[in-house]
């Protein structure tokens, strides 16, 4: 592919990714504000009860054991003030307030990176830029609005994974990615290693 169409799969990539993440949380939060529901939903299920689950978590009034809503009525959801995975999630506020502005500070930078000659030029740098930064933007999008992250996918079948969101695994995907490119050694590196028979 063009260095220019991959431009244009970088960005679709990239506000797909976004999409998806953000029309998720709102779906599944909305699905699941019933308190009937428990907030849980069971894609699959050991007899032991792990799996994988749909939870979406709500602040509850102490006293009242009732959800809290905001001015318009819709319940508020408990979110992850740290980073990936509940990371630094105790330091609530001032972790919000830092790492969104990481995030912040990294979208620029893809996005600049993504402008200039030659950087579109590979497929799979480009596969990962975008996922990273739809990802990056879907977390930042909840830290602006709801003061944290919404996370509501929780896997704990043979291990109990920190609650995440679609957000998170487009931005591990995306690094992982770029790990793989950085072993990768370029074919005119290669090519060069080898001598001629004498």
């Amino acid at each position: 592919m063009s260095e220019s169409l991959n431009r244009i799969l970088f960005w679709i990539l990239a506000v797909c990714s976004l999409a998806a993440d953000q029309s998720s949380k709102y779906i599944i939060f909305d699905m699941l504000s019933d308190p009937a529901t428990n907030h849980v939903h069971s894609l699959f299920q050991t007899q032991q009860g792990g799996g994988f689950h749909l939870v979406a978590q709500f602040q509850y009034d102490m006293e009242t054991r009732q959800m809290k809503k905001d001015s318009h009525g819709n319940p508020i959801p408990y979110v992850n003030q740290g980073a990936l995975f509940g990371f630094l999630g105790n330091h609530q506020s001032l972790a919000n307030g830092l790492f969104a502005v990481i995030s912040c500070a990294a979208a620029m930078a893809i996005i600049f990176w993504s402008t200039q000659k030659g950087s579109m030029s590979d497929l799979a740098l480009t596969i990962a830029l975008g996922f990273i930064l739809g990802g990056t933007l879907g977390n930042f999008y909840d830290r602006l609005v709801f003061n944290g992250v919404r996370d509501f996918l929780h896997w704990n079948y043979f291990f109990d994974w920190p609650v995440f969101n679609l957000a998170d695994c487009w931005l591990v995907g995306g690094a992982c990615l770029l790990m793989l490119l950085a072993f990768r050694a370029p074919k005119e590196n290669n090519q060069s290693l080898v001598t001629p028979a004498s």
